[in-house]
Parts: C-alpha cells; structure tokens; sequence
C-alpha cells in the first residue's frame, strides 16, 4: 500500500471512527474546531485514567508459540528510503548506532551489541492496528526501564521520544519529516516496553523495523515505532514536532493509544 493510499485510509478512518472509537483506539473525527478538540483531549485523559486505573504493572496478554500468527502484516513505513539508512542496511546495520541524549546524566552511543548485553525480554504477544487488524508476533530485546537506568534519567525527566530513520508528509507543502512518537516514563519503565531488534527468533527484518523498534504493549499498533535512530527523554512535548508528541498526534490522532 502506498502512503498516500495509508495517509487517505487513516483520514476515513478518523472520520467514521466517531468519539466511541475515541475513547478507545485513538482514532478520531472531531478535531476541526475549538470545542471538539477540548471533548477529544478529555476523552484521551479518561482513556488513560481508566488503563492506568488498572494496575501500573497490569500485563497486555502474552500467548504462547502456536498462538503466532502464519504471516504478520507490515504496515506504514516498509523500507526507509533516506540515504543513511540506506547505507546502514547495506552493511546489515553494522555501523548502526543508538544515540541517547537529553535529560539525563550520561548520555550514551550504543551498539547492538551494547543493547544486546543489557537485561532484555522475549514476549508473545497481539499487535492491534488502528485499521482495525491485529497479528500475533514473538518479540526479543532490551527491556527499556535498563536502558534507561544505564544513562541515569535526571528529576525532570518525563518523556522518552524516539527518532526514526523513515519520513513521512510534513504539513500541506512542506518536505518529508522523519517520524518521531514518545511515551511517557509510566510505559517507559513497564516490563513489556522494549526495544526489540528480534521477531520470531531472527534478527529483526527490514520490513517490521530493523535494526531496532520500539514494542509497548499496551497501546496500539501506531505508538510502536520502527527504525529508532535516537532516543531524547525531554520534560515536554511542546518542541516535539508540532507540539503533540508523536507524528500521528499532530495530524490528528490521539497521543495516548492505549488497549
């Protein structure tokens, strides 16, 4: 599928979606004025109350080996086409290095490698897709609470927000901007959120991400960032691209997609 055949997809999809499906999978149709964006932005506090009102170490539901799906779909960005990521995977990611920065105290340039050799986790689990389609996959690595424990998070410290190598449509005529989403340190810090650089027991493919996404398990499927360059952990969203937090969240959808 095309991005602008996803990018027209997604706008039915918010305009059919109505505020019951706000409420729960973040797609909206009420964000042109003043007043509904106000009712969409309560509606998004409660969907966060009511899911975190559960348990913060509450677990999204792990299955077991017969439980994976015989193919899993690859949605939105398949394959970068910027010419540093390009490079990367012509050298089966290599070269490929993790930078964090931001608000904390040593900030760090790791390797795979690096990674590999933090506390990591293997998870079954169900990625549901805002489209409304859902697929079982095996995931593997670094639980991020360790990555984050290893660079020291600072007092302020709020978000973690993950730049990535595709890009996608800016606004009206504007180039390409690379795809940007964050979380905050409640899912940051939970036992399932994990930067995985394997799916179904092998390295993971370019396709679902490689060399490294983001899998936070209990929020929808637009949240799991793909082909994460970068980590910043920032005290706000309001110099995150538009302002929002995440590429979706500025063009419309909610910031919080939790399941």
């Amino acid at each position: 599928m095309s991005l602008n055949r996803t990018l027209s997809r997604r706008s039915l999809l918010k305009a059919a979606g109505g505020l019951g499906a706000a409420l729960l999978t973040g797609c909206d149709e009420i964000t042109q004025s003043a007043t509904p964006r106000r009712i969409l932005a309560s509606a998004e506090k409660l969907n966060i109350a009511v899911q975190r009102g559960l348990g913060r170490r509450a677990l999204a539901a792990e299955f077991g080996e017969g439980d994976l799906s015989p193919s899993f779909r690859a949605n939105g960005s398949t394959n970068p086409e910027t010419q540093v990521y390009r490079a990367l995977a012509q050298q089966d990611f290599a070269d490929w290095r993790l930078d964090i920065s931001g608000l904390v105290s040593r900030p760090a340039r790791l390797s795979m490698a690096d990674l590999r050799s933090l506390p990591s986790r293997t998870q079954i689990t169900r990625h549901d897709c805002v489209e409304g389609w859902s697929c079982v996959g095996k995931w593997t690595g670094t639980r991020l609470s360790a990555l984050l424990a290893k660079v020291d998070l600072r007092p302020s410290a709020r978000y973690v927000v993950f730049h990535c190598a595709d890009e996608l449509p800016g606004e009206g005529l504007s180039p390409p901007v690379p795809y940007y989403e964050s979380i905050d340190l409640e899912d940051a810090l939970h036992e399932q959120t994990i930067l995985a650089y394997e799916m179904n027991g092998r390295d993971l493919p370019i396709e679902h991400g490689a060399p490294l996404r983001l899998r936070v398990e209990r929020q929808l499927g637009y949240k799991h960032a793909k082909y994460v360059m970068s980590i910043e952990v920032v005290d706000s969203l309001d110099k995150i691209g538009g302002g929002n937090g995440s590429y979706w969240a500025d063009h419309g959808y909610s910031w919080y997609a939790g399941i």
